[in-house]
Formats: structure tokens, sequence, C-alpha cells
């Protein structure tokens, strides 16, 4: 005999919380018989409940938000009815014990979240990078520090992951950690990763994202002018570290290398094509292949160094700490207002490259990026890129010229 499973809900009457809201309560029925199963966790004006339709009244932002969540309940329960359907032991209760969690170990969502970042630490090196572990770990960190900040708690359970926790969330990022915008964006996109994987798994059966709406800030990353790299090749330095530092920074600007790929480069990257030199590496950030041919100031950086670093290293690559404080004493030197880094190098590599011509294409491969938006993201056209091609069509006007009477 088929079996006939439904949902359906109703305002508990006889309770209103602190803001004179009531909780919605959760019905199942099978075959005509019926359990209740207690609170959704949804609290509602009991004018806005429409009973005949089991919805929440309006097409407002929180309405809809209310009624999505509670489409998120009853498919979670739908799911268990067809799972289960043709168990011979199927009962309302069993459905219920299921939905509740009763019949399994609970795990926490910290526990879950710390079992995902053993899962990424494993495959280091094998398709994952030690910089995606990092930023995973990092949004861990930031989560328990605002359970503990905001509520007092270590930890909590998957299913009180909600909607407004999450949106908490986000505004601690921005005002206590003081993130900038972008930053508690993408901190937010590793947190739901994981919980989009506890909802495959599981562990949760609704989605606190649900509505959330992500936005990246358009940003204006800096670069540095032809002229502002020519000074800074040509001052003599007459302390050797800061030679060095500046050597290594310009070999980047020239190849567009992050640091932590020009710490890694060796000779085995360094390969021959076509009668021409070029770097292929493996970036250490996403594990995608940069294919860059070598201009001749970079040649001439790797031969100034060969024979001299250790670990058959090709360049000699301070710490990071002590790079940006030998960067700050050299843009002080060279009077260059700009914060010197890598990431200012790499900037300064898409944009020359770019404002002479060479094909967005050509530079996202060089960057190892494997989307071209990104690329867009580090690209700008420059005032003298726009001038030159201003240039190229300015005597096609010369007609106009003689029919202007000054």
């Amino acid at each position: 005999m088929r079996m006939i499973f439904k949902v359906s809900y109703y305002v508990r009457s006889n309770y209103e919380n602190k803001q004179g809201k009531s909780p919605l309560m959760i019905r199942i029925f099978l075959n005509g018989e019926m359990l209740n199963v207690g609170s959704s966790g949804i609290y509602i004006d009991k004018k806005l409940w429409n009973n005949s339709t089991n919805r929440v009244k309006g097409r407002g932002s929180e309405s809809l938000n209310l009624n999505a969540q509670l489409d998120n309940i009853s498919n979670s329960l739908q799911m268990i009815f067809k799972k289960h359907e043709f168990d011979e032991d199927l009962t309302l209760d069993k459905i219920k014990s299921i939905f509740l969690g009763k019949n399994k170990v609970k795990t926490t969502f910290v526990e879950f979240y710390d079992k995902y970042l053993e899962d990424i630490k494993a495959q280091v090196g094998a398709g994952k990078s030690i910089a995606l572990y990092h930023k995973y770990s990092a949004a861990r960190s930031h989560f328990v520090n605002f359970l503990h900040t905001k509520y007092g708690r270590k930890d909590l359970m998957p299913g009180e992951l909600t909607h407004l926790i999450i949106h908490d969330f986000e505004i601690y990022l921005k005002t206590v950690v003081s993130l900038k915008s972008n930053s508690a964006t993408k901190t937010l996109k590793f947190f739901k990763t994981v919980v989009i994987f506890a909802q495959k798994c599981g562990v949760m059966t609704h989605d606190p994202f649900l509505n959330h709406h992500f936005h990246l800030e358009p940003v204006d990353r800096g670069f540095l002018t032809d002229e502002e790299i020519q000074r800074i090749m040509q001052k003599d330095f007459e302390i050797p570290r800061l030679e060095m530092v500046r050597d290594v920074f310009i070999f980047s600007c020239f190849c567009g290398l992050a640091y932590i790929d020009v710490a890694h480069l060796t000779q085995e990257n360094i390969i021959t094509l076509d009668n021409r030199l070029w770097i292929i590496i493996n970036r250490q950030k996403t594990n995608v292949q940069s294919n860059i041919p070598l201009l001749e100031i970079p040649q001439m950086i790797l031969n100034k160094y060969k024979g001299k670093t250790k670990d058959n290293r090709l360049l000699p690559v301070l710490s990071n700490q002590k790079i940006n404080a030998y960067l700050k004493e050299i843009a002080d030197l060279c009077g260059i207002k700009k914060r010197l880094s890598y990431h200012l190098a790499r900037h300064t590599f898409a944009t020359m490259l770019l404002s002479k011509g060479v094909p967005i294409e050509s530079v996202s491969k060089m960057l190892g990026h494997t989307n071209i938006k990104t690329t867009q993201i580090y690209a700008r056209i420059t005032n003298k890129k726009i001038e030159q091609d201003m240039m190229q069509v300015a005597d096609k006007f010369d007609g106009f010229n003689s029919c202007f009477i000054n």
C-alpha cells in the first residue's frame, strides 16, 4: 500500500515571547495519523499566519525568508520519509526521532568543522594548498571567538546555526575583527562551504545562508608606473641587504610571481622552449600552473645570484616580515609614497603588460588565473595607454580640424 506523508504547521496560541511573537509548531501525518514534532524555531505575529495555506502572509523579504525556512523544514522531513518509505518499522515516531537527531551520535558544528579542516590538511600538496587550509582555519577561529564574545559559548549544535547567527557573525567580522567588507565576505564564503558540506553529509537539514547575499566591492589595486620602477632599479643602495631585496622585488615586477612562489623557485622551474627560457611553476596558493617567458631583466637577476643561494633556491628570499620592512625602507629612499609589497609587484606586472598591448588572455595564463575575471581585477588601463591609443587615431580626425572655425 502506498504511504501518504504530509507536513503542516500551526501557531502555538497560548505562548508569546518578549516581542509578542508565537512559535510555529510542526505536525507530521502518515496515512491519516498525526504527531506533534515540536517547535520549528520560527516565531511570528499570530496575525501574519494563514492557517489555510500554511504560509506566512505578505510578500516582503521577512515573509519570504520565513516561508523559505518552513520549506527547508518540510523538505528535510520529506527526505527522511523518502529514505525510509519502504522500511517495515516506519512510524511517525521514527521520522520524528531521525529529524530531531535522536537516532545518531550528535556532532557539534565546530567538531564537524574541525573534521573538515583535517580533510583539507591531509590534501595539502595533493590538490589543496596550505594557503587554502589557513583561510578555512582563520574562518573557524573567527567563528569560535564570535560565539564566545556574543553568546559566551564555545560551540553549538548544527541545528542552532540560524540566519540571525550568520548575520551577527558578519557584523562581528566587520566591527570587532575590523575586516574590510571584501575580507569579511570572503571569510563567510569559506564558512559557507563547510555549511554546504554539512548539509550534504546530513549533519544539517536547513540552510542558514538562505537569502544571504554576498557582495564584493570593486577594488582599486595599486601599481607602480614605469618611472617608479626605473627609479627603484637605478637607485644605488649602499647596504647589501637592500640591494638584494630590491633585486628580488624587481624580479617579481617582471614575472608576476607572488612572494611564496619566488621563495620556492628552483632550477627545475626554468624550462627552455623554442630557444627561450620560461618559468613553469605551480602556484602555492592555488596549485594552478603559471607559464611565464623570462624577460631579459629577470634573467640578469637570476644570473647575478647564481650559485649564491641555499637549498637549491634561485633567489635569496628573506622572511616576509623582514622583506616588508626592507621594502618600506627602499620606498622611502626612492621617494615613493606607495606601500611596496609582492602584491604590488604582481599587480604592476599585470598592468604593465596590459598597458603595453599584451592580450589579457596571455596575462591571465602567466598569472596562473583560472578565471579571466580575476585578471581583470588586477588590470587597469593607465593614462599613458589611453594617450597612446588616442595618438594612433588622432590623424584620422585631421579632416575635422580644418572645418573648425576658431
